[in-house]
């Protein structure tokens, strides 16, 4: 799992993940699996590739940064646009829960938008369809949260 920034998201601690580190020696620098974009108080998140489970490192690398971003409280809302994929894991589906929570603590939304069939029957299988609004487009998913 993701390692642990906040006490509302499970995983290794800070560490734990240094002592693996320090075991295996200092990683390679990772290329960014995300990229961020904020509109006023919502956090635009776009997986540059498919989250898969072999994409561990990376996943981790770019949920740090994001809840990093988070951390200040000054993003209320999240909406994950996920157009230039077409599938993701249960490492990425439980970060999508963490994130989900930190949001609505702090009484913001979370939305997708743009998934492909495959991401949409995966939400549909594990019923996280559910937690969030699925939304054929970016401009009504910061719409939905926005409301």
């Amino acid at each position: 799992m993701i390692n642990q920034i906040d006490a509302d998201c499970c995983g290794p601690t800070d560490s734990e993940a240094f002592d693996a580190q320090a075991k295996t020696g200092p990683a390679a620098p990772l290329s960014p699996i995300f990229e961020f974009e904020r509109q006023g108080k919502t956090l635009i998140v776009t997986p540059v590739a498919d989250l898969r489970e072999l994409d561990y490192p990376q996943i981790e690398a770019g949920a740090r940064e994001m809840l990093h971003l988070l951390k200040n409280g000054a993003i209320a809302n999240v909406v994950i646009d996920f157009h230039k994929t077409d599938y993701y894991g249960s490492t990425a589906l439980g970060f999508f829960v963490c994130v989900w929570k930190k949001i609505r603590t702090r009484g913001g939304k979370m939305a997708f938008c743009n998934i492909s069939d495959h991401e949409l029957e995966i939400l549909n299988v594990t019923r996280l369809d559910k937690l969030w609004p699925i939304c054929s487009s970016r401009a009504e998913a910061i719409r939905c949260v926005q409301a």
